[in-house]
């Protein structure tokens, strides 16, 4: 028997036991499900996003930004790019590796690139975030704000779920 490990990878039954009755393509299966749910709501989110932010270049005030804020705006479109590529990702490798018996392997990957996608997001919005504050008012809050956001964002989806996983793993230990 294999269980989820950190990320969605798969480890070995040497590592703790799952607590459910399932093959390792079994479980397989369901962590592709489950994350292909998870990557649908990040998907559209990231869609709608990269959307606005291709549109921003044809609007009239463009050509009013600072060099600064027009090169904020390249790297932030960049950014947007790299999390739908990263996003999407998981649904190009599961195609290219059905049917050759790597449902694990392909969740494993697909969990990694999910990560990296959720990394790049939080520095697309916060790029997206600092170019529309500094248009709008202060560079000196427009950068405390985005702070803060990111702040907020990695406690949010990274150091609360290791913080859950933490606590549950010591439990299981102490039991």
């Amino acid at each position: 028997m294999m269980r989820e490990s950190d990320g969605g990878e798969m480890a070995s039954p040497a590592s703790g036991a799952s607590g459910r009755d399932e093959t390792p393509e079994q479980r397989a299966d369901r962590l592709w499900a489950e994350l292909l749910q998870e990557l649908r709501v990040a998907q559209t989110g990231v869609q709608i996003l990269f959307g606005f932010l291709l549109t921003v270049a044809f609007q009239s005030r463009f050509g009013e930004l600072s060099s600064a804020d027009r090169t904020l705006y390249v790297v932030t479109v960049a950014l947007g790019a790299g999390t739908t590529g990263a996003l999407v990702g998981p649904v190009s490798l599961h195609r290219m590796l059905t049917g050759r018996h790597m449902k694990p392997e392909t969740v494993t990957w697909a969990s990694r690139l999910t990560v990296m996608g959720l990394v790049l997001l939080v520095c697309t919005m916060a790029a997206a975030l600092l170019l529309v504050l500094r248009v709008a008012g202060s560079n000196t809050a427009a950068l405390w704000i985005v702070v803060g956001m990111v702040v907020w964002f990695g406690v949010a989806w990274f150091v609360l779920p290791a913080i859950a996983r933490h606590r549950v793993l010591a439990r299981r230990d102490r039991n």
